[in-house]
């Protein structure tokens, strides 16, 4: 009979074992060794296909200790068979199950207008209520300079506003350029519109339509689609085909996330 030997090396010098987790999907992961990080969107023969936020694929092998998790190394495995609850937010984040809202925090992010405010709310909503951040419309930034002031950001206040249209040249970034304060961040995005920054394809269509200036731009993209030209309808529409950040252009999804972080830095 073989003799038992214990293992007499002290627990901290044993190596740690490496967590087992199932490739669900959705789930955000890191390939080990490369600068590439996405969802899950396949799993099969031994492998994991990966889907970053611009839409690229990677397929990878699902080799021992070959992933990152929340920066923790980490296996996958196959996932069980059936139906599993998702693990992740719209936006992309770890979802926390049964966490509750955090009392508002004093800092805003302001977005320009209803439809802005709504697309956030689609996809960021669970993010901002665990951060206690909220978001308010401002229809228009034309008094932007007024508004802040009355706001009165500071360094545990902090104000973010996300603007449509901040090209070089643009009335929007004509206005931005006059707020100053380093408590506020303006960021935004080159769309005239935020319905532009939803994605073509999650809408079925192959393009935005250019509309010719002097045109309302809503209208005429009801025009352009062959829609009724009832802009609340055609939003409601726009708005059910997005489900989480993957429906929306990276330019937008950056700048949000700028915001988010900007407000709720410590």
């Amino acid at each position: 009979m073989r003799e038992y030997s214990p293992d007499l090396t002290p627990q901290w010098k044993r190596p740690k074992a490496v967590p087992e987790v199932a490739a669900e999907p959705d789930l955000v992961v890191e390939a080990a060794g490369t600068d590439f990080c996405g969802a899950v969107v396949g799993c099969e023969a031994g492998t994991v296909t990966l889907e970053d936020r611009f839409g690229k694929r990677r397929v990878f092998p699902m080799e021992p200790a070959a992933f990152l998790l929340d920066g923790a190394v980490v296996t996958l495995v196959r996932p069980p068979r059936g139906p599993v609850a998702p693990s992740r937010t719209a936006s992309g984040s770890i979802a926390v199950p049964g966490a509750r809202a955090r009392v508002a925090r004093a800092g805003r992010i302001y977005v320009e207008g209803r439809h802005d405010a709504e697309l956030v709310e689609r996809v960021w909503g669970d993010d901002l209520r665990i951060e206690g951040v909220v978001v308010e419309y401002l229809e228009g930034i034309d008094d932007l300079p007024a508004i802040v002031a009355e706001f009165g950001p500071g360094p545990d206040a902090r104000l973010g506003i996300l603007v449509d249209h901040l090209v070089p040249g643009s009335k929007e970034s004509r206005i931005a350029a006059a707020v100053t304060s380093p408590d506020v961040l303006i960021a935004g995005h080159p769309y005239v519109d935020v319905w532009q920054a939803v994605k073509p394809s999650a809408l079925g269509i192959a393009a935005w339509p250019v509309v010719p200036r002097g045109q309302d731009w809503k209208a005429g993209v009801c025009r352009g689609l062959g829609w009724p030209e009832n802009t609340g309808a055609a939003w409601q529409h726009i708005l059910s085909r997005v489900t989480s950040y993957k429906d929306l252009e990276p330019t937008l999804l950056g700048r949000v996330e700028e915001l988010i972080d900007f407000v709720t830095a410590p």
